[in-house]
């Protein structure tokens, strides 16, 4: 416990797990086609710099942040690989790009033109890969004005149009409508081709695209929550294990009688006599307040329900059927105990969000322990 600190409260990310996912990636996709990370969100909350180093020793080749600062930590941290930001930038922002050998998306001529007059003034060219928007609504230039787009962008001296990508926006709820994506995608793509303009990787798969679209997989996959064991949708024909476990312990045990309220507001109120843990973990550390009175936690192996508001930096749950419990005994709040198992999936359920937005809302008082490095 002395790495975790004074407040019993963890994760633990088991970086095997991250080794399985990515094994069973690429069983799923042509042995040619090569796998860009997304790492972005500190990795989907697992630890930007520990996972990107294990995904790196596994043979991963490019990693994908949102910003120019998670670049950059990961090049501190001694990180050579590709690295694409996949979000916008601004034109102060050029140099760094140059500075620290990334790869940077674009989608507008300003920032194209920025980024040569950099590159052209310290004399290193700057990889790009053109973002076009086949219906994602987001970043991006729109599919019909792209090719009079990657026409001008290609005369820019100091860029290397290393390559060019869409995002899949529906792949869970849309089959026919990412179909037409793909499909408006690679309608681009052999345009492209008979200008005679080479772009080395083209990319349109996230996880759902990966897994339910094999037209969408191209020379590049750009896996995401998957990498971490988590299913963006039920039933998706991938094998996977879950990477990130949330603990906390039993830090007060309160003996109540029935008819006490618990919590603010009084939203719950015991029905017989029971005993109530309080567990040092709230929404302040990124356990939704959402969870309030539907969320079980497991105790020795046994599921216990949530009882009352989750507080800021508490929550309280009915323990009253956990035999033998004691300040101190281990709570899983994600994960696995013997043979009961919660998963973010079915805490993201619960809050009615999705689980990316679960793992990702760890905040940083919860200190990452590392397991398989």
């Amino acid at each position: 416990m002395n790495k975790i600190g004074y407040r019993p409260t963890w994760a633990e990310v088991n970086l095997a797990n991250i080794a399985y996912n990515i094994n069973s990636i690429r069983k799923i996709v042509p042995e040619e086609t090569e796998i860009l990370a997304t790492v972005k969100a500190d990795a989907y909350g697992h630890g930007l710099i520990p996972v990107s180093k294990k995904l790196i020793s596994l043979g991963i080749k490019y990693l994908g942040v949102a910003s120019i600062d998670e670049a950059i930590t990961l090049r501190h941290a001694g990180i050579k690989s590709s690295i694409l930001v996949l979000g916008g930038i601004f034109l102060k922002d050029c140099p760094a790009i140059i500075d620290y050998g990334l790869a940077q998306t674009v989608f507008s001529e300003e920032i194209a033109a920025g980024l040569n007059a950099q590159a052209s003034k310290k004399r290193k060219p700057v990889k790009i890969h053109i973002k076009i928007d086949t219906g994602m609504g987001r970043i991006g230039i729109w599919h019909k004005d792209a090719l009079t787009f990657v026409k001008a962008v290609n005369k820019l001296a100091y860029l290397k149009i290393e390559g060019i990508f869409t995002h899949l926006s529906s792949a869970d709820s849309d089959a026919d409508f990412t179909r037409r994506q793909i499909s408006l995608f690679k309608e681009l793509l052999k345009k492209i081709d008979c200008c005679g303009i080479s772009i080395p990787l083209k990319h349109a798969a996230n996880s759902l695209g990966m897994v339910n679209f094999k037209s969408s997989h191209f020379n590049l996959i750009r896996p995401g929550i998957v990498i971490y064991g988590l299913y963006p949708q039920r039933a998706l024909n991938i094998k996977i294990k879950p990477v990130l476990s949330l603990k906390t312990k039993v830090v007060y045990l309160k003996k109540v009688p029935g008819g006490r309220s618990i919590s603010y507001n009084k939203t719950y109120v015991t029905k017989r006599k029971t005993v109530i843990a309080v567990l040092p973990v709230g929404y302040g550390d990124g356990y939704p307040r959402a969870l309030s009175n539907k969320a079980e936690v497991i105790i020795k192996g046994r599921r216990v329900k949530v009882v009352g508001r989750v507080c800021m930096d508490q929550t309280m749950v009915d323990a009253g059927s956990v035999k033998n419990l004691s300040v101190g005994d281990e709570v899983t709040l994600i994960g696995q105990d013997k043979n009961s198992f919660v998963s973010a999936e079915e805490l993201a359920a619960l809050s009615d969000t999705i689980c990316y937005e679960i793992v990702c809302g760890l905040g940083n008082r919860i200190p990452r322990v590392y397991l398989n490095k």
